[in-house]
């Protein structure tokens, strides 16, 4: 097992805490305090940061079926 992290620093200087997540993902990551210095827009101290793991998922439509007899010039 390893060890649990319950905070951390990015190299912008903001840091970061760790929750319980939601549905889809175990946990949740918070902008804890977002540094003066940070010049990411998406760093919004006590927000969290989204994970997209679950767009990465296959999709679920179905596919149009595959034509045979087409050629890409």
């Amino acid at each position: 097992m390893t060890k649990r992290l319950f905070k951390a620093t990015l190299a912008c200087g903001c840091a970061l805490a760790f929750r319980d997540g939601v549905e889809g993902s175990p946990v949740t990551v918070v902008i804890s305090t977002k540094a003066a210095t940070c010049t990411v827009a998406s760093h919004v101290g006590g927000l969290p940061l989204y994970d997209h793991r679950e767009a990465l998922r296959p999709s679920t439509r179905h596919l149009p079926p595959p034509q045979a007899d087409w050629e890409e010039s």
